[in-house]
């Protein structure tokens, strides 16, 4: 946000470079000028990580985790609902799903 208070810079070019549209730049910069106390209380966006012992899987899938970290994928479950996510992926998919 910074950046687009800096001379010579618009924020349609900061949002851009950093694949955010304009109107979200803008909305922090005003919620940024906004004194504290009239600033409404901000709803947790983050989940907690979990961390449990790791529980004896089936060679197979053992194999298949083994070649996804050889080929740089990450493998999010959350929920019972598992994704992967591959080098190269696109950042607006994966940020949408």
């Amino acid at each position: 946000m910074a950046e687009s208070y800096e001379a010579g810079a618009t924020v349609s070019a900061v949002a851009r470079r950093y694949a955010l549209s304009p109107q979200q730049l803008f909305a922090w910069r005003r919620a940024a000028r906004q004194p504290l106390a009239e600033a409404p209380a901000p709803e947790s966006l983050f989940v907690p990580a979990v961390i449990a012992a790791p529980r004896p899987e089936p060679a197979a899938r053992r194999r298949r985790k083994q070649k996804a970290a050889r080929d740089g994928v990450i493998e999010l479950e959350i929920d019972g609902v598992a994704m992967r996510v591959g080098r190269g992926a696109d950042t607006r998919t994966v940020a949408t799903v």
